[in-house]
């Protein structure tokens, strides 16, 4: 193989320069404990004057399967997933494995198409936050043979590692903390019902809400196309738009994005938070604590999530005598500017 015209170094012509076998070489790239110093320090300086690259995707067709782990996200858009990516790559770095993430943008077709791609690709192993924690997608890659680890989401069943946050504990402090400063109307905002993670915090949200004896209506649910900056803010006009007597004075987010929209509406419109309105966000992304004013929010441990999923998938991939673990975190709550006082 060749690039402009210049033919790449191969393996022979390491063997060459540096007077060994081709064994040799083969044992300085992959059991270099077997070769003593000054071999390997020739062979390695054979390689540096050659410019040998060692082709990677020919060993592991050989072996039948890659040294990469796979991460398709929900929401590339949103730091809370890269955030948890770093922690997988950290894991993956220390297994001396590379790590490739893709971004399903809450799509459930294009998640099973990447899904199908990295099986193709025959990664060692395939995480995913997904649109849909039962989708028989998921199934299919575990029933080919291919380790898969769920992130930020947990399964009826028990047929898959998961890493997950309490979702339920996390909407209810959320709505708790609301109550604690005194408002007895609120909005929750987020969408779409179908990701588990925003029912979770919702349903979390009502039972804090019944649990204090308030009116189920005084709990307004303003469902959102996704979780970004845009509905936030869409989310606000509708807020304004209602008449002040039946306006809530607290609003949950079902994530930072949204919330970090809402406040942004909030600010351009003249509406005083947490003054006329008191907002909560989920996820502490590092925006949050940074916006004009600092958001409360939920805070999720995004690194731990990250590093404790690959950790999983790599022991699923290497240890036969593995057993799936689903490991759930506990939310909690960093109270900040946007909800002070009452």
């Amino acid at each position: 193989m060749s690039v402009d015209g210049v033919r790449n170094a191969s393996v022979k012509d390491v063997a060459a320069l540096a007077r060994v076998s081709l064994g040799t070489v083969s044992n300085v790239l992959n059991r270099p404990e077997r070769v003593s110093t000054s071999t390997r320090e020739r062979v390695e300086a054979a390689m540096a004057e050659l410019g040998f690259v060692r082709n990677e995707s020919a060993r592991q067709l050989r072996a039948g399967t890659s040294r990469t782990l796979a991460y398709v996200m929900l929401d590339g858009g949103n730091p809370f997933f890269t955030d948890v990516a770093r922690g997988m790559e950290e894991a993956a770095e220390e297994a001396g494995l590379s790590l490739v993430m893709c971004n399903s943008n809450q799509d459930g077709a294009r998640e099973a198409g990447y899904l199908t791609l990295f099986q193709q690709q025959r990664v060692q192993g395939v995480l995913v936050t997904p649109v849909d924690a039962a989708s028989p997608a998921l199934d299919a890659i575990r029933d080919r043979g291919t380790p898969l680890v769920i992130v930020d989401r947990t399964r009826d069943d028990a047929s898959f590692c998961s890493v997950a946050v309490d979702d339920v504990l996390g909407g209810r402090l959320a709505a708790e903390h609301l109550i604690d400063r005194g408002h007895r109307r609120i909005a929750f905002v987020g969408g779409p019902m179908d990701l588990g993670q925003v029912r979770d915090r919702l349903e979390g949200a009502r039972l804090a809400w019944a649990d204090a004896g308030l009116p189920a209506d005084d709990l307004v649910v303003l469902t959102t196309s996704s979780l970004g900056v845009a509905e936030g803010r869409g989310a606000g006009e509708r807020l304004t738009g209602l008449a002040a007597r039946r306006r809530p004075t607290g609003a949950f987010c079902a994530n930072d994005m949204t919330a970090l929209g809402l406040l942004q509406h909030a600010i351009t419109h003249g509406v005083h938070v947490p003054e006329h309105l008191a907002i909560v966000g989920y996820d502490d992304i590092e925006f949050a604590a940074a916006a004009a004013v600092p958001l409360t929010s939920v805070r999720q441990p995004r690194h731990e999530l990250g590093l404790t999923a690959a950790a999983l998938l790599l022991d699923e991939s290497t240890n036969l005598d593995h057993t799936h673990d689903q490991v759930l975190f506990t939310p909690e709550l960093v109270a900040r500017a946007s909800t002070a006082g009452r």
